[in-house]
Parts: structure tokens; sequence; C-alpha cells
């Protein structure tokens, strides 16, 4: 498709504001960003929509999220409390739902996050194949983490063949936009062998590496002290557990994962040492705040990421743990908790640049995404600035983080292609998902007894 895209406001992320701007789109790529009335006189041959009163960004970047779990919007609430026992009855739900039941799950986050402006997801899934499948289909762009599990060292070696047969799989759905790879689950599902061994076959194969990590006070007492729920839980299972009594992400340098420069997950329990090993490493930072409070996790160190150059973006994580993937609404939660703090305040463009541009640093994709500049990927988004409660507008950065949400969202574009366009209604296709959806869910709930 080759287009021209204007709008009051033009946000390239990576130069500053443009206003009465315009984005030109020609062969899946950015071929101009600048002045309206410049790039008309420059491209009048192509066809041109004014946008009226909206901002054009780049695509939002979820760098940590859980699309098959989109089917526990709120199953999960009543155990929220016990963090440990919510583990437990999402692995014992999730075990319910047949591979189908995860695509269907998958495919209506997938449809969430494109009408919220998220154009591309680093997910974390059980069943890697049929995420990809609701990527595709959705037009999005994404990196899918097939998660490995497994506490038992002597059982390290069988489980990473599996893994190896779940890359298989997924290595065929892959295409330009959607890629596989790896998540060993956290320290408390994994031991140090399979670690290890994940970890030299994501260097080995050139496979993305994403990890949880430093996400509960839970884990810490088992990574320090060998107690707690997560340790009670491997004495009960006779799996052995000899805590190393460092932090979660001294843990994983000494057992290889920051060499595979990783994506690590929510990383609340984080010191000044921990904080350098990561930016040493060359790795990124899901921040997931939203989750974090709510399951009273804690406050990871925004500001802190930030203050050390760490290549950081954020999460949604699962809906299951959140109830939106609304990516900005998560940079407006993750810089009023900074700002309640006494550390550094985070400015709107801060937030801005972690939800585009840093996502798309944290995620390895910085030369292709999270920026709008001649040559990039043609990955946007289009919110509505022209509401009352977004009224009147000084600082569209500003306006988006405090004044906006996915709900303001009126077009998402990936690789040049429109894939959602907000007309208020849904398509035949998406009222099927939906009805399905609904299926599921009851399945889900009467199976739960």
């Amino acid at each position: 498709m080759s287009k021209i895209y204007s709008a009051r406001w033009v946000l390239p992320i990576s130069q500053p504001i443009i206003e009465s701007g315009a984005v030109v789109i020609e062969d899946a790529k950015i071929a101009a960003v600048g002045n309206r009335a410049d790039i008309l006189a420059a491209f009048s041959r192509l066809p041109h929509e004014d946008l009226g009163n909206a901002a054009i960004l780049p695509g939002l970047v979820n760098t940590h999220s859980h699309l098959e779990l989109t089917l526990m919007r709120g199953f999960l609430e009543p155990v929220e409390h016990d963090f440990f026992a919510w583990l437990r009855k999402l692995t014992v739900a999730r075990l319910k739902m047949s591979e189908e039941d995860l695509f269907i799950s998958a495919a209506c986050g997938a449809l969430e996050a494109a009408q919220a402006g998220i154009t591309c997801l680093a997910d974390s899934s059980s069943f890697g194949v049929q995420s990809m499948r609701a990527l595709r289909e959705a037009g999005l762009r994404g990196i899918v983490y097939q998660e490995s599990f497994g506490p038992d060292p002597e059982l390290a070696a069988e489980n990473v063949d599996k893994l190896r047969a779940q890359l298989d799989a997924m290595r065929v759905m892959e295409t330009e936009l959607v890629r596989a790879g790896v998540s060993p689950h956290a320290p408390y599902t994994v031991s140090a062998p399979q670690l290890e061994m994940i970890a030299q076959l994501a260097i080995g194969q050139g496979l993305p590496l994403m990890m949880h990590a430093a996400e509960s006070q839970a884990e810490r007492e088992f990574m320090i002290r060998g107690t707690g729920p997560f340790a009670e839980g491997l004495r009960a299972r006779a799996i052995r557990w000899q805590a190393p009594g460092i932090s979660t992400i001294r843990y994983l340098q000494d057992h290889g994962v920051l060499q595979t420069r990783p994506l690590l997950a929510h990383c609340i329990n984080v010191d000044e040492t921990d904080l350098q090993l990561i930016k040493n490493a060359g790795a990124g930072i899901g921040h997931c705040p939203k989750s974090n409070a709510k399951l009273r996790h804690g406050h990871a160190p925004f500001a802190g990421f930030i203050e050390q150059q760490i290549n950081v973006g954020f999460g949604s994580d699962s809906v299951a743990s959140n109830n939106l993937c609304d990516i900005l609404e998560e940079a407006r939660f993750a810089m009023l908790l900074s700002r309640s703090t006494s550390g550094p305040a985070i400015s709107a463009d801060q937030a801005l640049f972690a939800a585009t541009r840093g996502g798309a640093r944290a995620l390895g994709l910085a030369d292709q995404i999270g920026s709008l500049e001649q040559g990039m990927a043609a990955d946007l988004a289009v919110v509505n600035l022209a509401d009352w409660h977004q009224q009147p507008v000084h600082d569209p950065a500003a306006t988006l983080i405090f004044s906006s949400s996915g709900r303001d969202v009126v077009l998402t574009i990936v690789d040049g292609k429109e894939i959602y366009r907000r007309d208020g209604g849904l398509d035949a296709g998406e009222a099927e998902l939906r009805s399905r959806l609904d299926q599921v869910r009851k399945k889900l709930e009467s199976s739960a007894g």
C-alpha cells in the first residue's frame, strides 16, 4: 500500500513533534515524515487521508503478554491474595484447555491488542504454535516465546528435547512479522541445568529468550533462603532445592541466561548491582506496573531502569493479572507510581519513549520499529485527541499519556497494512470469535466446579 496519512500531530519519537504533520507509506516502509504541506507537495501522486485532530505515532510495543490467558480475565481474582494459589489455579485451568481453546483465547487477545494501537507483542505461551497463529491472523508483529518448565534437574534433558520439538513446529509458522523464541519460565519452575541448556540452545540457534525474573517476594525467599511456598512445593514433590543465597539476576548470570541478552519480565526485587548486570548484558526489561500492583508484588524501579539507561518497555502481562491489554494506560500507571516515590520524576516524553522505541530496543527490534523514520517498517498507531477528556491539548505527548488510553485509538497499521480501523461495530469474524470465547469460558467455569 502507498498512501499519505496526515493529522494535527505527528510524534516520530526519534525527532521533535511535528504539528500539522504527515507520514508517507510505500511498500510497507515509511518513505517520509514531515510537514503536511511539504509532504503533499513532494508526494502528490499518492492518495491522502487527513485524520484530523489526532496523533500519529509509532505502533505501541507490548513487551510482555500472555495472549492465551485472555479467557481468564477475572477468573483468578478470588485467589489474587496468594500468588502461589493464583499460579496453581491458572496452571490447572490451562491444562483443561484444548489447543483450539488456547487459540481462541489468544486470537481474542490479539484483536484487543490491535484495537489498542499495539503493533508488536512479546508473547509468552505454553503452546507457541497457537499464539503465533493468533498473531498472524490478526496481522500483528511479534515474538512468541515458547515456555519451558521443569524444576527437577534429573528431567532437564528430557524437557529441553520437548522444547526443541515445540520449536520445530513453531519454525514452520514463522513469517517476516512473527518469530519464535524460548522462555525458561522462572527460576522456581526451571532447574539450573535446564536453564543452562536453554541458554545454550538460544545462543546456538540465534533465538530470542524471555524469562520472568525477580517478580515476587516468594521468589526472593526461594532464592535467598530456600523457604516459602515455592520451596515447599518442590519438597512436596521430592525435588531437592539448595538456595543459592543470591538474587535472581545474579543467578541468571551464573547460569548463562544473561549471555543471551534476554528480555526479563518484571524485575521488581532488584538492586543496583542487579541493574548493572542487566545493563552490561544488553538485556531488556518488560515493565508490568499494573500486574505487579494487582498481584501485590510491589513496585519495580522504573526510574532506576531509565537512569541506568537500560532498554525498558511496558508490558501488560496477561489480562488474568491486569484485566486490560492497554499500553497507554500502562504508561500512565507507571508514571504515577514512579512519581509517588521520592525518586526522579518521569516525564511524559520518557513514558512515551518506553511505550514505543524503548520497547523496540528491549526486543532487539529498534532497527525495524519504534520510531517514525524513513526506511523503518510502517507500524503506526493513530490516537484521536478530539474528545472532551483530552481538551485542551497543550502538549500531545502529555495528552497521550495522562488523558488517553487504548480506547482512543482509531487506526492501527502494521507493515503498511491497516489491521484495525474504528467503526463502532463487529464484523462477522469477530462476532463468531466472541461467541466461541464465551463457549470456552463456560467450559472452563464448569470444569472449575
